[in-house]
């Protein structure tokens, strides 16, 4: 049995999608997003004290790039990964790693506008900044669906894939603070995979939202 370790609105989200869409049993350990998760219990499944954390046949991983890979290669090696081989393999990786590179631009928004509770501490340089790095990103992959491909619905030529996993939950955590307004592909790519029943049944309940609203301003404080 599969176990992940999870917070709503979080990276740990991006895993959670992911299993979702594999015919594979698991279970969720729910972790509120606090100090807890700096205890020695829990540094033991992942030693930054962050999530997501797995728990699978006596082995522990920590890290989504590392563990999308990995269920990828040992679950569905065709479907929502791609072999080594494939056609598509190197763009997989990159996609599935540029997630990361969105989603610590969503965390140091994530960190000023929702973390930080004395408004003294927040940045509006900070926020603007970080903002502009998000549209960046959402620049990038505007370029990528933008390609004169037959059928570019997808991250892949070949079609959906755990790199659109892996993306579109970044950006679901991304357009808190910045909107898909001027990335008309994007926001047509986002609507189209959040249409998945892996990706809804991934969404938090009212009542553990991390976000309490659906969006943040960049210079609000």
């Amino acid at each position: 049995m599969i176990t992940l370790h999870h917070c709503p609105q979080t990276r740990s989200m991006r895993t959670l999608w992911l299993l979702n869409e594999l015919d594979v049993p698991f279970r969720v350990a729910i972790h509120p997003f606090d100090k807890s998760l700096r205890r020695p219990e829990y540094l033991s499944l992942s030693p930054a004290g962050r999530v997501p954390a797995l728990e699978i046949e006596g082995e522990r991983m920590f890290e989504t790039g590392a563990i999308t890979e990995y269920l990828c290669e040992r679950h569905s090696p065709d479907r929502l990964g791609r072999q080594p081989g494939n056609p598509d393999r190197m763009a997989w990786l990159v996609w599935v790693h540029f997630a990361e590179t969105i989603s610590q631009h969503a965390a140091a928004l994530t960190q000023q506008h929702v973390a930080l509770y004395d408004d003294a501490m927040r940045s509006p340089i900070v926020m603007k900044l970080e903002a502009a790095r998000v549209r960046k990103c959402y620049d990038a992959i505007e370029a990528r669906l933008s390609t004169p491909v037959e059928n570019r619905d997808y991250l892949l030529t070949s079609g959906f894939s755990a790199a659109d996993i892996s993306v579109g939950q970044a950006v679901y955590m991304a357009r808190h603070f910045a909107t898909l307004d001027d990335h008309p592909e994007t926001a047509r790519w986002y609507a189209r995979i959040t249409e998945r029943l892996g990706f809804i049944a991934s969404l938090p309940d009212a009542d553990t939202r991390l976000y309490q609203r659906e969006f943040y301003p960049a210079w609000e404080v």
